[in-house]
């Protein structure tokens, strides 16, 4: 008999045991959205829970050119950018973002995800390795698994564990190296100096994805790379508009030769329905907005210095972090699931990280700040953590009191070249960020 493929489906009931308690955190419905405050349930919430870091995805000017790109082209564009999915707005802004960031050129995805995807897949070989941050976002992990090379992990933000396993890579073998430039649940950021130096001492080709730090960091915004001046020493860089440019979709900047040949074999490119003119038009009025008022990303940076502060004052711990991306340690997965229950209940918009996004008993809730939050909001969502965390005896738990005497469970495991390694494992190595580099913001 043939195995039933919706036993599993139906035998799942990770989410009901939340419902039934009454603090199931996903999938909240948002009814109307005014940047930092949304609407739920007929309720407005302090959003601290979105990548909307320059508050750009409700700026009149990003919706009106959504609006009127909508008006000329459509909804949208019904078929690949390869056949007769390319309209002048897609080619507009490729051009943008490639004198933007210093690049030859730049080929637009309908999604970060299918940018990872679609670009790790072309590039490589079986005959290749791909080199990856144990912490990189999914989307790259993804990425890496459905391309055809080798894939190695290594220890995060480590250029010495870097270089051990680019030591041990055959010698004909084709490298690349892969780092987020801002780790998007921990908040740190890259050591891309270091991991640069190695990357060029083995022949490696490095690929950063700027997905939360571009708009963020470096002059203008232009991401990780710019900010610490290695534009000539990174050969790939991919971003997205879901963040900082409010909107959805991603990009590679590079080469033109090597966006010519994406252009042709990335498949998530040319078997996917290309960016929507409303998408397009709102990134290209977002983007313009970005560099003509700088004093947003300096608005930012403001608001982060103050959480990372106070939060700290109050007694909780955020980890290595040094950008708006801020995990507020909880301990207990039912804890941070009550906690964010607790947040919404008070009117704050956040949602939990547990296992196994993060280590068994050291859940988060992950919070992130934007531009336009008001020194009220900031104010309101402090006092706001400050009297859940006594309610719920946050400070009481393992995580805080014992934490070296919590449980390490890992999350996933990708192939080492030598066996399995997990992701997430406990390596007795503190989290290298590059703090006592170029330290993003002053502790």
């Amino acid at each position: 008999m043939a195995r039933d493929l919706f036993q599993k489906c139906r035998e799942y009931s990770d989410t009901a045991a939340a419902r039934a308690q009454g603090f199931y955190p996903f999938y909240r419905c948002i009814q109307q959205s005014y940047g930092n405050h949304v609407v739920c349930d007929g309720e407005e919430k302090i959003m601290i829970g979105s990548n909307n870091y320059l508050g750009l995805a409700q700026d009149p000017r990003v919706v009106e050119a959504a609006c009127e790109a909508t008006r000329k082209f459509g909804a949208g564009c019904t078929g690949s950018r390869l056949l007769n999915g390319t309209i002048s707005l897609h080619n507009e802004l490729e051009e943008a973002l490639a004198d933007f960031l210093r690049r030859e050129a730049v080929i637009l995805f309908s999604t970060g995800f299918f940018a990872n995807q679609g670009a790790l897949s072309a590039l490589t070989e079986a005959e290749d390795v791909i080199l990856c941050d144990k912490e990189n976002h999914a989307s790259i992990i993804e990425g890496c698994q459905v391309a055809p090379a080798k894939l190695i992990p290594f220890r995060h933000n480590s250029a010495e564990s870097l270089g051990n396993r680019l030591k041990r890579v055959p010698a004909e073998s084709g490298r690349l190296v892969i780092v987020d430039g801002v780790f998007s649940m921990s908040g740190d950021v890259s050591d891309l100096p270091e991991l640069a130096r190695v990357s060029r001492e083995h022949d490696a080709v490095l690929y950063v994805d700027e997905a939360h730090s571009l708009g963020v960091m470096g002059p203008e915004g232009r991401g990780v790379v710019h900010h610490f001046g290695l534009n000539d020493e990174v050969d790939i860089v991919m971003g997205t508009f879901s963040k900082s440019l409010g909107s959805m979709g991603g990009f590679i900047a590079g080469s033109g030769e090597m966006i010519e040949f994406l252009k042709h074999k990335a498949r998530c490119l040319i078997f996917t329905a290309s960016p929507a003119p409303a998408v397009v038009g709102g990134v290209l009025k977002a983007l313009e907005i970005m560099r003509a008022e700088p004093e947003r990303i300096g608005q930012l940076w403001r608001n982060t210095r103050k959480m990372h502060e106070v939060f700290r004052q109050i007694g909780f711990k955020i980890g290595s972090t040094q950008t708006p991306i801020v995990p507020i340690l909880i301990g207990s997965e039912a804890k941070a699931m009550a906690f964010s229950q607790r947040l919404f209940e008070e009117g704050v918009f956040a949602t939990p990280a547990i296992y196994p996004a993060v280590r068994y008993g050291e859940a988060i809730v992950r919070t992130s700040f934007m531009a336009s939050h008001t020194d009220e909001d900031l104010d309101r969502v402090l006092d706001i953590f400050a009297k859940i965390a006594k309610e719920l005896g946050t400070f009481d738990d393992p995580a805080y009191t014992e934490p070296g005497r919590r449980r390490n469970v890992f999350d996933f495991n990708l192939p080492d070249s030598c066996g399995t390694e997990a992701i997430r494992g406990a390596s007795g190595a503190v989290a290298r960020n590059g703090s006592g580099l170029h330290a993003a913001v002053s502790r």
